[in-house]
């Protein structure tokens, strides 16, 4: 049963006005179920509405994007089937980020590799009860570090105090979710804001221009968002991301538009060159390798 007052994704998303170029990457976006073929997590803190593979591929060609990274998300727990499946159908134009636990073995790591997985996830946000103790963070990343993989974090502004040091530590490439979670209202000159740049000034961290639907106070087309995003691209111009993080899970008031989100990248990234670092050529150096 879908849990109460949960927003389902947008019916029918506009045709984007930007045209994105050729090879373009949604890096951040999920497969939900459907249920009755992969079971939702009865530790996850919501249960979505299904969004299937088929879904998100139309999803993808209705808005011009070639290709993509499905993120394991909280709702399937440590249960990947549902992101390996869509993998396997849709072959070497889309990536996954799995969620492991420390019991994983060298064989399912190398099977999981086959089929288009590049990392893991830990999520730091509270409110998912998804996070896992150190400990077994800290095996997961020994099992990984002779694979060409990179670690995805999701966190919000107070959890970085907690777990800086310990981001500090890791080998691996750190790819961070959704800009940090930065508020609009906090902005680019705010202690929130410096405290994510001074993690980014490391070369292993990368970020993701993601998200400003679940950060936005004024709402789409999330004008107020714009100067972080843009900051971020501007300060590592060869690490960062974008993505639209389809189906929007937990949304709190309305489902976001994907044709808006996509042309959002106009605005954020005005410069050709720029945006292809940002949609072809970052994704690329991480994610095909």
């Amino acid at each position: 049963m879908v849990s109460p007052g949960y927003i389902p994704f947008h019916p029918h998303p506009s045709k984007p006005e930007f045209m994105l170029p050729q090879g373009a990457c949604d890096s951040h976006c999920h497969v939900f179920g459907p249920e009755d073929t992969f079971l939702y997590a009865s530790t996850s803190s919501y249960v979505p509405v299904d969004a299937p593979k088929e879904l998100l591929f139309s999803r993808h060609r209705h808005l011009g994007i070639d290709r993509a990274v499905i993120v394991q998300a909280s709702c399937h727990g440590i249960d990947n089937r549902a992101m390996i499946d869509a993998l396997k159908t849709a072959g070497d134009a889309y990536r996954g980020i799995a969620v492991v636990n420390s019991e994983i073995t060298e064989t399912e790591l190398r099977e999981m590799h086959e089929v288009g997985i590049r990392g893991v996830r830990f999520n730091f946000v509270k409110r998912l009860k998804a996070r896992q103790p150190i400990e077994v963070q800290m095996k997961i990343l020994e099992k990984i570090k002779d694979f060409p993989w990179h670690l995805v974090v999701y966190f919000e502004p107070l959890d970085l105090p907690e777990i800086k040091s310990f981001l500090e530590q890791v080998q691996v490439p750190v790819v961070i979710d959704h800009m940090g979670c930065i508020p609009a209202g906090k902005g680019v000159s705010s202690k929130e804001f410096e405290e994510l740049a001074n993690l980014l000034r490391d070369d292993r961290f990368w970020i993701k221009v993601s998200c400003p639907e679940r950060l936005s106070t004024q709402g789409s087309p999330y004008l107020d968002m714009d100067e972080i995003a843009s900051e971020l691209i501007n300060m590592i111009p060869k690490r960062v991301l974008w993505g639209t993080d389809w189906p929007h899970p937990n949304m709190k008031k309305e489902a976001p538009d994907d044709g808006i989100l996509v042309n959002r990248i106009a605005r954020i990234c005005p410069d050709e060159q720029q945006q292809k670092s940002l949609l072809i050529e970052n994704p690329t150096r991480l994610y095909w390798n």
